[in-house]
């Protein structure tokens, strides 16, 4: 079905995997230079590395949890906005939006990592998803209400 909600939703999945590829294709041998044993850590987080590995290598890190984030409040409202038939014309749209922006939102931060860009970028992303919670709140609390 074309102009379908669930396709921004998968799409967003399928960068989160590419960022879990790269995040790990640069933070193994990152961790490897600093020798540092993962097989003799035992209860560390990712942000134990920030004062270890470089950088560049955590930006990838952190932007993978990014990912895990705010992305799930999209997720939740793309299936609500699908199950109530409201996922085509603007909220598709907006979905798309949001994906497209987040995926921008992961390049800068993993590539130059300029934080007022990543902001505006975040907060353009922001004001899709807003706008898609407003419509599926509109939907269940006061057409269906």
């Amino acid at each position: 079905m074309p102009g379908f909600i669930l396709q921004p939703v998968v799409a967003l999945l399928v960068w989160s995997m590419v960022m879990w590829v790269w995040m790990y294709a640069t933070r193994i041998p990152a961790m490897n230079k600093a020798n540092i044993d993962a097989t003799n850590m035992v209860g560390s987080k990712g942000g134990d590395f920030d004062h270890t590995l470089p950088p560049e290598v955590q930006w990838k890190a952190h932007n993978y949890n990014h990912l895990m984030e705010q992305p799930t409040l999209f997720y939740a409202t793309a299936i609500v906005l699908h199950l109530l038939g409201l996922g085509t014309g603007l909220n598709l749209m907006l979905a798309w939006g949001y994906v497209v922006l987040r995926i921008v939102h992961s390049l800068v931060q993993v590539t130059v990592n300029r934080v007022v860009v990543r902001f505006a970028v975040f907060a353009l992303a922001s004001l899709c998803l807003i706008a898609m919670i407003v419509h599926a709140a509109i939907a269940v609390f006061i057409s269906h209400g």
